[in-house]
């Protein structure tokens, strides 16, 4: 695989204040409050009971991509993540210049065109503008594969502050997926993060 292939971020103006340059201060500044330093641990359990190691897998939102790591350490061979921040990009693309099974795309993901069996969600479903969440189930749809999956871990609990992170709860995330995925697992974490523990939602969802 191309690990230095990148994709022109489109201009989105429905991103609003949270695009490329809000990110990449993110980054340059490293106010990362949301970096957990390790894999999330509903996640890294759902990794260890996958056989197939040659399915194609995204991370979109990636940030500094423990959960990609991990599946490097479990031999899986096809790997993407995207992420709309150049400098997190650059750091990525020289961390893991040397390895075949990872490809890394600064970009958006709105933007993105390609077919994936695995999407991981951490931490990116909460870091979009609340009034996005629709186009991201139909992208979703978009980039899986037939019976594809989209698995990972929601916030369960609304955030004090203005986001992001943007929060809600599991009957209003329900509705937004009911109609282009089937429920595979959709209920409170009992592995969290020590920090996250009951704050949290495991998805398991396959595309309709």
């Amino acid at each position: 695989m191309d690990i230095n292939k990148s994709e022109k971020c489109c201009t989105n103006t429905k991103l609003s204040n949270l695009g490329q340059s809000y990110w990449d201060k993110q980054y340059e500044s490293n106010s990362t409050g949301w970096d957990l330093g390790e894999v999330s641990p509903p996640i890294e359990a759902y990794i260890d009971q996958l056989t197939n190691k040659n399915l194609s897998i995204l991370i979109p939102g990636c940030g500094n991509t423990y959960e990609a790591d991990y599946l490097l350490q479990q031999n899986f061979t096809n790997v993407t993540v995207i992420d709309i921040a150049p400098t997190l990009v650059e750091k990525l693309k020289m961390k893991y210049a040397a390895n075949p099974n990872i490809q890394i795309i600064q970009g958006d993901f709105f933007a993105h065109q390609e077919q994936y069996d695995l999407i991981i969600e951490q931490t990116f479903f909460c870091a979009i503008n609340p009034s996005l969440r629709e186009s991201y189930v139909n992208k979703m749809t978009e980039l899986l594969t037939l019976n594809g999956k989209l698995m990972g871990v929601l916030f369960d609990r609304i955030f004090e502050k203005e986001g992001p992170p943007f929060g809600g709860n599991q009957d209003a995330y329900k509705k937004i997926f009911q109609s282009n995925f089937d429920f595979i697992h959709f209920m409170p974490c009992y592995n969290s993060y020590h920090k996250r523990a009951t704050s949290e939602l495991f998805i398991l969802l396959k595309k309709k």
